[in-house]
């Protein structure tokens, strides 16, 4: 019996030990298929938005985009698109994935830098920012499966006064309700979410929301107005406000909110250290911030025409940054950039005059030359340019400006250096170099205000590194270009922009080769030729002239007939424009006779090429169709050395020998063969070109 008992008690405690043991391992297999579920969060949420501290999150394919918005390297500011600050720093692609989000405190300075086909922007100040890094949890933090997200706010935008923040704590209010009248805001119990935050230099923000109770202080008692959205606040210190045209939008449908960049200053505190803040407002995004596109304005009578700044004399075109890279806030600056510009040159018909081409995939002609004769209406109108957005395509605008801006009928004075000053955000995303050097030679100045290049890092993502060095007019000169590290300190370059473009003794590169030559035709009218194909060579002669600037100060055109003997038939002080030119090309009468090719250049060297003015580039175009009846290479090298350029162009029976013996070297570039005269037309853009690109060459200051 005792034996009995004895098993029952064994068998008893085992029975117990095996179910504990089964419901300990049971216990065990749960925990560890209890898995971190990672909540997925959309492309453009932002880090502000989320109130948790640090936690993990999913990003969607396919975020990589303009829109969402990134402001940062390295560290982001809060108000950063979190999966568009991931893709920046190479956390994800744009296949999206897991990511780890650390909230810290707000920095002084963010750098903006291109990344990963990302575009960040830089930004002196923000209350809060995060850093992100590979969705791998740290030992020891529990991350949460359902992110907190800061309230949704109604839209409640009335007219009123605009909360403006003092001393360094910054206060947002947000009303959910409509506002009660005096007599019942007492009774009312509705909360009012609230959020402080401190200074971000003193602590780490931990972004709470806490509904307040019913209000009892005596500023509650007053009609709440609806909150304004604060706009780009002034530097300096000083406060602008947009009207409330620009504020009131209707919205019917579900309303997202949004962060509304601010500049503001603490009372008492220094100027340079605005302290920039965040106002999120209902149904607004950031991507949205700035002026009313269909703002409408009283009409307001134009000021006087007045004389302007008669040391400036320029005809100016800025080329104006409208791509989605700069975003609406910098576009602000942009335009305040040119105002400040426009007031600086002292706009006036006898001094410079400024239109305004933006650029965005298209450009497109704000305004021209003549639309504004003073800078007040000047700047009123730039004010009201809206932003085109698109890529950042600088080579098509240049092609637009040289082919459509300077022009008599938008204003173009002629006797005025033309100047385009490019605002480039970063870099383009086309090429740049060909359509630089057609305006160049155009006798276009091109100034290059460039902003928040690309990092050193990632220059290999630019279609066209050093697209500066390229395209700039004088290229052992940084006199036409200027690097600015940040929007926000482009107020800085104002003067020293206008400074270079009104030094009209500085424009040399104002000097092209379109408007800074004289060129002698010397004419093959040789019984070979006959009438028919001499006037085809008058019309070979005529179409290079005509694209040549020609005035008394410019270009100016010579030409010279010979067969044995030598005619001039019009000199370089002749004609000063060119219809006269043209027409005095098509008088030449056909001479008829032999052909001695080297005294036609000792010739024009001694009647034509010694009344050319110093500061102009001595060109000779020599047609012929046979060989020279005596010696070329002697006259030639005498013309050579006295710095004539000499270019030789044959037809039919021409020596190539004697072409080659006539023209300047390297005598491939400088000499041209054709069968027959008819096929003279075909040489006429390649022969320009020639002289264009040995102009453009040359090292100019």
């Amino acid at each position: 019996a005792l034996f009995t008992m004895k098993a029952t008690v064994i068998a008893t405690f085992f029975g117990v030990f095996l179910t504990c043991t089964y419901t300990a391992k049971e216990a065990t297999k749960k925990t560890k298929k209890a898995k971190l579920y990672v909540p997925q969060i959309d492309c453009d949420v932002k880090a502000g938005k989320i109130i948790n501290p640090e936690f993990i999150a999913k990003c969607p394919p396919g975020c990589q985009d303009v829109k969402y918005r990134v402001y940062g390297t390295d560290i982001y500011a809060s108000f950063s698109s979190v999966c568009n600050a991931a893709i920046h720093s190479g956390i994800i692609d744009n296949t999206g994935g897991k990511i780890l989000v650390q909230k810290v405190a707000g920095h002084s300075g963010y750098r903006g830098s291109f990344s990963n086909g990302v575009r960040s922007l830089s930004l002196p100040r923000w209350r809060e920012s995060f850093l992100v890094s590979e969705g791998k949890p740290r030992k020891g933090v529990t991350y949460p499966s359902t992110l907190e997200y800061s309230p949704s706010k109604s839209a409640a935008v009335k007219s009123g006064n605009v909360d403006v923040p003092t001393g360094d704590a910054v206060r947002k209010e947000y009303q959910t309700t409509p506002v009660p009248t005096p007599a019942t805001q007492m009774a009312t119990t509705t909360p009012t979410p609230t959020t402080t935050t401190t200074d971000p230099s003193t602590t780490v923000p931990q972004p709470t929301t806490t509904p307040a109770a019913t209000r009892t202080t005596a500023a509650a008692a007053k009609t709440r107005p609806g909150l304004h959205r604060v706009r780009d606040m002034a530097f300096r210190g000083t406060f602008t406000y947009a009207s409330n045209r620009n504020i009131l939008r209707h919205n019917t449908g579900v309303q997202r909110q949004e962060p509304v960049a601010t500049f503001q200053r603490a009372a008492g505190s220094p100027a340079h250290l605005a302290m920039e803040t965040d106002s999120w407002k209902p149904g607004l995004s950031l991507f949205d911030t700035g002026f009313s596109s269909k703002e409408e304005l009283n009409p307001k009578p134009l000021e006087p025409i007045s004389q302007g700044n008669q040391n400036c004399k320029v005809d100016l075109s800025f080329l104006m940054d409208g791509s989605w890279s700069i975003g609406k806030r910098r576009f602000q600056l942009q335009k305040r950039f040119l105002g400040n510009v426009a007031q600086a040159l002292g706009i006036g018909s006898a001094g410079p005059l400024m239109g305004i081409v933006q650029y965005g995939d298209d450009p497109s002609t704000e305004f021209n030359l003549k639309t504004y004769a003073n800078s007040k209406d000047l700047r009123n109108a730039i004010e009201k340019i809206q932003q085109k957005g698109g890529l950042s395509n600088v080579g098509k605008a240049l092609s637009f400006v040289n082919k459509n801006f300077f022009l008599d009928a938008n204003g173009n004075r002629g006797g005025a250096p033309n100047v385009v000053v490019v605002m480039v955000d970063g870099w383009p995303t086309d090429r740049v170099e060909e359509a630089s050097r057609l305006a160049r030679e155009s006798g276009i100045n091109i100034f290059f205000v460039t902003v928040e290049a690309a990092a050193q890092s990632e220059k290999q993502n630019v279609i066209e590194p050093n697209f500066v060095d390229k395209v700039l007019m004088c290229r052992t000169s940084g006199f036409y270009s200027i690097n600015v590290p940040s929007w926000f300190s482009l107020h800085k370059v104002v003067q020293p922009l206008v400074k270079r473009v009104c030094d009209t003794d500085r424009l040399a590169c104002s000097k092209t080769c379109l408007n800074s030559a004289d060129i002698g035709f010397v004419i093959d009218g040789s019984s070979s030729v006959g009438t028919g194909n001499f006037r085809t060579v008058l019309q070979f002669v005529a179409n290079i002239s005509k694209e040549f600037e020609i005035s008394d100060t410019d270009t100016r055109i010579g030409a010279v007939q010979y067969t044995y003997e030598q005619r001039l038939e019009f000199s370089f002080d002749k004609h000063s424009t060119k219809q006269d030119v043209l027409n005095a090309i098509k008088r030449i009468s056909y001479w008829s006779g032999g052909t001695s090719t080297g005294a036609a250049i000792s010739y024009a060297s001694e009647h034509l090429f010694s009344k050319s003015k110093p500061n102009k580039r001595k060109i000779m175009i020599l047609i012929t169709d046979g060989r020279s009846y005596d010696d070329v290479s002697m006259p030639a090298m005498a013309a050579h050395q006295n710095g004539v350029i000499a270019y030789s162009v044959g037809v039919a029976w021409a020596a190539p020998d004697e072409l080659e013996a006539i023209a300047s070297d390297p005598a491939k570039e400088h000499s041209f063969f054709v069968d027959e005269f008819d096929n003279l037309y075909r040489y006429v853009n390649q022969l320009i070109q020639n002289i264009c690109t040995e102009f453009n060459s040359q090292p100019r200051n």
